[in-house]
């Protein structure tokens, strides 16, 4: 594609008035304007033909194949001219609306030896499969009269993935802090629920422990060990619906919520337990049955992160009656999800009772800072006094329901999203220690 720069407009405009006075004026010359215009067309029909020509550019795209989400990551864009190479060129990648470009898509470009290279900054916003699939290369011609560009097609595939970088750098240091836990049986009196063996009572131990049908029998205080349970299992039950794909600081609560639970699958897969996924909006999504060894981790990882994102209203009287009828054997529930009005919390309230019969479940608050920060503000106009009002509105309802489940029996963790992943891990393993589970 060839068209008109800036200058040749310019030019343009300038000459036409020109034309137009020397006609006026002297009527016998009238064709010099015509002429002026003539050149002008001349001389844009010569850029055109002089320089690159546009089957001499090649433009290469780079990129890091697979991200996480939220990570901000470089497309690298070389520019390579087989002949007549210009001094610079501008080239522009595909919009997508999974990512976006932190200083946009387009970017001017150098050459030497008639080729260079340039970055675009990006960040990802949410999770799934970003095509670019078509890119821009443009440069001037010799007399920067005329454009020159074509539309190379990229096919660039790019895989945004859940964050998983917490589970790198703190689950690993989590574990190592509490491996004493659940990884090889430990024979500590008092320290688990499992029955391990008999040995002699010695002073410093726990008294409850002394089995007294044995010590008859011994004619002596003989005492019980424990050990840590393992192979518990652990629900991760991730609400993917309208309310959790709201925006928090930037990304979606969901893709908080499944960095927060892969982390913590981490931790438990480390620790023998098992791990599952359940993912749910208006009915349920994913459902998958407990795993266990740390290998087993890539699969939570490719389910997670096909958990899509939905506008649909959550159903939380479907899902937890669906779950509850999935489990056969008490387990600790975590259910990552979002309570937006009394209405629907009361829903979810009234089923959550037979889970709470047989397992322990679980909640994971994130607190809407956005939501604080209007109720604490003070307010300057009318529309800031309505603002404060409404979030003071809705912070009390979310106080009320999380009231409500202490009520019913429920754990629930209060965090931010920054911090969300190590306080549910410690919440997991401090329930282990407690043997809830």
């Amino acid at each position: 594609m060839i068209y008109p720069t800036r200058r040749l407009v310019l030019l343009a405009a300038v000459i036409a008035p020109l034309a137009l006075v020397v006609g006026i004026l002297v009527p016998a010359y009238w064709f010099a304007g015509l002429a002026l215009l003539a050149f002008l067309l001349a001389l844009a029909g010569a850029d055109a033909l002089t320089g690159a020509a546009l089957c001499s550019a090649e433009l290469i795209c780079r990129g890091p194949g697979s991200v996480s989400v939220g990570a901000v990551f470089e497309i690298e864009l070389e520019i390579r001219f087989a002949r007549s190479a210009p001094g610079a060129a501008e080239a522009a990648v595909d919009e997508d609306p999974l990512i976006e470009a932190l200083h946009g898509h387009r970017c001017r470009i150098a050459l030497a030896d008639g080729a260079g290279s340039a970055s675009l900054a990006f960040t990802a916003r949410r999770r799934g499969t970003a095509r670019l699939e078509h890119s821009w290369l443009r440069w001037r011609g010799p007399l920067g009269l005329i454009w020159k560009q074509k539309r190379p097609a990229l096919g660039e595939v790019l895989l945004i993935t859940p964050d998983i970088r917490p589970v790198r750098t703190l689950g690993a240091q989590m574990l190592s802090r509490d491996s004493i836990h659940g990884l090889i049986a430990q024979r500590q009196a008092g320290e688990g629920a499992e029955f391990d063996s008999l040995t002699e009572y010695r002073p410093g131990m726990d008294r409850r422990s002394i089995d007294w049908k044995q010590s008859a029998r011994h004619t002596g205080l003989i005492a019980k060990e424990y050990r840590t349970e393992r192979n518990n299992h652990i629900v991760l039950a991730l609400d993917s619906g309208r309310a959790m794909c709201e925006p928090l600081a930037g990304l979606p609560r969901i893709d908080r919520a499944v960095s927060a639970a892969l982390m913590t699958a981490f931790v438990a897969l480390k620790e023998g337990d098992r791990v599952g996924l359940f993912g749910f909006d208006s009915r349920p999504r994913l459902s998958s049955s407990p795993v266990s060894g740390g290998r087993s981790f890539a699969l939570l990882q490719r389910l997670a992160a096909g958990l899509d994102y939905s506008a649909s209203e959550t159903n939380y009287t479907l899902a937890l009656t669906t779950l509850a009828a999935g489990l056969h054997r008490r387990s600790l529930i975590v259910v990552f999800t979002e309570f937006t009005d009394t209405v629907s919390a009361e829903l979810m309230l009234n089923a959550l009772g037979a889970l709470l019969k047989r397992h322990l479940v679980l909640f994971i608050v994130l607190r809407d800072e956005e939501l604080e920060s209007l109720a604490a503000r003070e307010p300057r106009e009318v529309d800031d006094v309505t603002r404060a009002v409404t979030a003071a509105a809705l912070l009390r309802e979310r106080r009320l329901v999380v009231t409500r489940l202490r009520h019913l029996g429920a754990q629930i963790v209060e965090t931010d999203h920054d911090h969300a992943g190590p306080a549910l891990v410690g919440a997991y393993l401090e329930l282990k220690r407690r043997n809830a589970l």
